[in-house]
């Protein structure tokens, strides 16, 4: 079970595992005594045939501690190599934590996941790990455009409803835009240093958009190790609000369970128009946000997260003043909202939703995601990920890549009889008003039994 290249002799894996194993026998351990320690004082995982003990490491992973329990009693081979970019580097940390090898003969690897990581050998071989810093330059550029434009609209031409629509649309487009360039440099996708990678995207997120990278990071990185996957993604914890999936439904109706205030879910597909579209962004992430910084002590990102705030009313409090220039603030988040929520939930809402079964790498992010068809105005509307399959398959992958890549993935699927589903951006949207209303029946059914 050798993860190429990282599981080779010369590997960071395949080394560290061969020179312990040459100088001090370890205990050998199977997947029954294993998926004991899966609690959170106790947390085994297994990477490339180590066993490793991280619970006290739990607590300093910088990706969150979340993230190790969601792997904890798993082989976490395949999300440990996705996540990180030098696996020499990291897997100096892990080697104290090393306390045995896996049986012989208990290795999860089929004929799916060895062609898998061919794969994704094969990707980093042809370069399509390899970030195109014009493409990147360029977006950043273009966002900041939009926003100079938006002043230099009403500076010219003064503050009327007009100019105010119009420099709203340029705003919006820009805060979107920077949505998606933050994310780049969040997924380590950029640049090759992870540091510069992190503090672009403190710039990206915290002083141009005003929210947080450490929130973002705790929160997108558990979506991408077990999306859609009850009580681990937080991207699907809509409870009391909406019921998701074929699972909730029905485990929800049998408890005779409703939403805030008695609320029925069959009508989940008419009020999701008036709660998730236009108040995700204003309301929930605005309080989100804030709470998630100042309870765990985060002053440094709180106040770049100030900065913008602080940028925001510079720009337009001669204008429109202080208070109009929050007003104006709270209207673009309004309408970005929108923007945001049909984008990052088309192709994930439709889909699959349940408990985590602890499947492959490759089958349960296929189970999770789909993709929009290409284009340039979906490409561009979506920062690409349209192509969210070939993105939860390689996250650090630059986005620029992921459509060259993808016909290797369909490939992959065709072979293996796994469904790869792309559809038109009209369609994804229709799907996940489809899938609330199926949802809800569901949910009906089962309470009135």
């Amino acid at each position: 079970m050798r993860y190429p290249p990282y599981c080779t002799d010369g590997g960071a894996w395949g080394k560290m595992c061969k020179e312990t194993k040459d100088t001090t026998p370890l205990p050998t351990y199977g997947w029954e005594e294993i998926k004991k320690h899966a609690t959170k004082s106790d947390r085994w995982l297994v990477i490339d045939g180590c066993v490793y003990d991280v619970t006290r490491w739990a607590k300093r992973h910088p990706g969150g501690e979340r993230l190790i329990a969601h792997h904890a009693g798993q082989d976490a081979t395949d999300a440990w190599v996705a996540f990180h970019k030098d696996h020499k580097a990291v897997g100096k940390y892990l080697k104290p934590m090393m306390i045995g090898v896996l049986k012989e003969g208990e290795a999860k690897e089929n004929e799916l996941i060895k062609d898998w990581r061919d794969l994704r050998s094969k990707a980093e071989d042809v370069g399509y790990f390899r970030a195109s810093p014009i493409f990147f330059s360029l977006i950043l550029l273009h966002i900041i455009a939009l926003e100079v434009a938006a002043w230099f609209l009403l500076y010219t031409f003064g503050v009327s409803w007009l100019t105010l629509l119009a420099a709203s649309i340029l705003l919006v487009t820009a805060q979107a835009q920077a949505g998606w360039a933050q994310h780049d440099y969040g997924h380590l996708s950029v640049f090759n240093s992870s540091r510069w990678n992190h503090i672009t995207h403190i710039f990206t997120i915290n002083f141009l958009k005003g929210a947080s990278s450490s929130w973002w990071n705790y929160r997108h990185y558990q979506h991408h190790a077990k999306p859609n996957r009850m009580s681990k993604d937080p991207d699907i914890r809509m409870d009391k609000l909406f019921v998701l999936g074929k699972v909730q439904p029905v485990e929800w109706g049998q408890k005779k369970k409703k939403g805030f205030f008695g609320l029925k879910f069959n009508f989940q597909h008419e009020y999701f128009f008036f709660i998730m579209p236009p108040l995700l962004m204003p309301l929930y992430f605005n309080y989100e946000i804030p709470y998630f910084l100042i309870s765990r002590k985060l002053w440094n990102e709180l106040f770049w997260m100030g900065s913008f705030f602080v940028r925001y009313c510079i720009m337009f409090h001669h204008f429109l003043g202080i208070w109009g220039s929050l007003c104006l603030y709270l209207w673009v988040r309004f309408l970005e909202s929108h923007w945001f929520v049909w984008t990052t939930q088309m192709s994930h809402l439709p889909m699959d939703i349940s408990h985590d079964q602890d499947e492959d790498w490759v089958t349960m992010q296929l189970k999770a995601t789909c993709n929009v068809d290409p284009s340039f105005f979906n490409n561009w509307f979506s920062g690409h990920l349209n192509f969210q399959i070939e993105h939860h398959l390689f996250p650090t992958m630059p986005r620029h890549n992921l459509a060259k890549v993808a016909p290797l993935v369909r490939s992959l699927c065709k072979k293996h009889g796994i469904e790869y589903q792309s559809k038109s951006l009209l369609t994804a949207f229709s799907d996940i008003v489809g899938s609330l209303k199926d949802s809800g029946e569901m949910w009906v059914e089962a309470y009135n039994m």
